[in-house]
């Protein structure tokens, strides 16, 4: 039977660790086909079923993107709902005439991820990742909470124990230190960067000496990308006529587009007649037209993909070729590392500030970290990692199981606390 569950919910992918009563852990994998995973995609899809009188049906993780795959126009995608926690603007949304709370969905989300992993014991010790600073401009923390732990009793599971997540990914780095040392752990996931700063002391446990966090991560980036490579191309920049006066059209458009969890909000009637209203008077309607084409038909998933796997090859490649087509849409577009490195200064800012932030909370200097961990996906950008190389030094600084350290962490995390 297993004894502890860790469990990071993520804004792109979650992962369960499951720890037994002899210590032993192991990362849980799903099957897709043929292939094993360590991660289940956070989506949920939605569609109506024609031969079962129109019920409503859903998949979650991989099969929801197989299912969203084989009729994207008959289906509703749900992505990045962590996003929308800590923003109490965000109360509920309609699928196929149904109303849907936040809770609901990401409980749904999170009865199909233990489901798959097997349905662990209902009186296991649960704990469960959360980022030192929810994401979002008006930020509401204890929100973000309370909907979290709601979303959990939904689905079966009223006891969990929380526990950050860069503390969690500081854990299992641990295990791997022959002595003390003082670390500061970044923690990317798709729509926060965390960071600690923890004392290790092996026999005595840890100890956290400071926190920091700020609303960006790998969402944030694969944001700049589609502003600058993608949205030029749907209309962005471009102007329309009213009684001859020339206004831009809104930037709003582009905004929301180029943020996935935000794209599904946009095919209300009211946004997409709005657009269509602006495009009839551009010098060329054609542009605006393919943006309601890919929100109507659903059409983000692959732009996302495309563009993520684009900032996968930068991180390796000094340059890369983004190609995205749907009907009659199409971009080739060579893209550079300078160039990317250039749009996401605005988000590395804001990352240097939160580390820097880390170490004022720990009352600490650079030369008082002994060391760097690293892990998310994000943390594999080479400007990202530049700012832990600057400021404490490449020797110190590591990484390593960029998907599962956390889960792993959060079961190590449930042992200690027992």
């Amino acid at each position: 039977m297993t004894a502890i569950i860790g469990l990071d919910f993520g804004t792109t992918n979650s992962v369960i660790s499951l720890l037994d009563e002899d210590g032993r852990s192991e990362t849980v994998s799903f099957r897709l086909g043929a292939e094993t995973l360590e991660v289940f995609r956070s989506v949920l899809c939605f569609w109506s079923d024609t031969a079962k009188g129109n019920a409503l049906r859903h998949e979650a993780g991989p099969a929801a993107i197989e299912a969203y795959l084989e009729d994207p126009l008959a289906s509703r995608l749900i992505m990045s709902m962590k996003s929308h926690l800590a923003t109490a603007s965000f109360s509920e949304t309609r699928i196929f005439g149904r109303a849907y709370s936040l809770e609901a969905l990401i409980a749904l989300f999170l009865k199909s991820l233990l489901g798959a992993s097997g349905n662990p014991a209902p009186d296991a010790r649960l704990v469960v990742g959360r980022p030192v600073r929810f994401v979002g401009e008006t930020a509401d923390d204890a929100l973000a909470e309370r909907r979290l732990r709601a979303a959990f009793a939904a689905a079966g599971r009223e006891n969990i124990h929380l526990a950050l997540e860069p503390e969690a990914a500081g854990t299992r780095f641990a295990a791997t230190l022959g002595g003390p040392a003082t670390v500061l752990v970044g923690d990317f996931g798709g729509g926060t960067s965390d960071f600690s700063i923890l004392r290790f002391t092996p026999g005595k446990g840890t100890e956290a000496l400071g926190h920091a966090g700020v609303g960006i991560a790998g969402d944030a980036l694969d944001y700049r990308i589609i502003d600058n490579v993608i949205s030029p191309a749907l209309g962005k920049g471009d102007t329309y006529k009213v009684m001859g006066t020339a206004l831009p059209v809104p930037p709003a458009f582009f905004s929301n587009f180029a943020h996935w969890h935000r794209l599904s909000m946009m095919r209300g009637p009211k946004t997409l007649r709005e657009i269509e209203e602006v495009a009839r008077l551009t010098a060329d309607p054609s542009k605006l037209r393919n943006l309601i084409a890919l929100i109507e038909d659903e059409a983000g998933y692959g732009l996302y993909r495309a563009v993520s796997g684009a900032k996968a090859s930068l991180s390796k490649a000094e340059s890369t070729v983004l190609r995205f087509e749907h009907e009659g849409f199409a971009v080739e577009s060579p893209v550079h590392r300078a160039d990317f490195e250039a749009w996401i200064a605005p988000d590395l800012a804001r990352m240097a500030g939160a580390i820097d932030a880390a170490l004022a909370d720990a009352g600490l200097p650079p030369e008082g970290v002994d060391k760097v961990f690293l892990t998310g996906g994000t943390s594999l950008v080479p400007a990202v990692r530049q700012l832990f190389d600057a400021r404490f030094g490449q020797e110190k600084v590591a990484g390593g199981g960029e998907f599962v350290s956390v889960a792993e962490g959060l079961a190590l995390i449930g042992r200690r606390k027992g």
